[in-house]
């Protein structure tokens, strides 16, 4: 019988060094899904914070581009009227529409001088 209990109580012994061991090794497992989770919930929240940027600027390049379709739709309309028009107005489109080549011209030549 003594036998049996010094076995027990090794097996007991050796029983509770595994448990501890097996313990710790939980506890630095679950702080490490912790350190994870964590590390998880801000890269979601920068995410989201994000996309909600991108969204807003979405929306903010949306309504320039629908006041600059309107804009150009009247010039557009005030163009049209224009060429209809009379002669006279027909010679001032032509020495506006040359007015504007010649200063893309000069203006491509400065950016280019300005790039060198």
């Amino acid at each position: 019988m003594l036998g049996e209990q010094k076995k027990e109580r090794k097996g007991g012994q050796n029983g509770s060094a595994v448990d501890d061991m097996l313990d710790v090794e939980n506890k630095r497992m679950s702080e490490n899904l912790a350190t994870k989770v964590t590390r998880l919930k801000s890269l979601a929240l920068d995410i989201d914070k994000d996309a909600e940027d991108q969204n807003h600027y979405l929306d903010s390049m949306d309504s320039d581009f629908m006041s600059v379709t309107g804009l150009l739709s009247g010039s557009v309309k005030r163009f049209s009227t224009m060429t209809r028009s009379g002669r006279d107005n027909r010679k001032l489109l032509c020495y506006v529409s040359a007015g504007l080549i010649v200063v893309f011209f000069i203006l491509y030549y400065l950016v280019t001088r300005a790039q060198t």
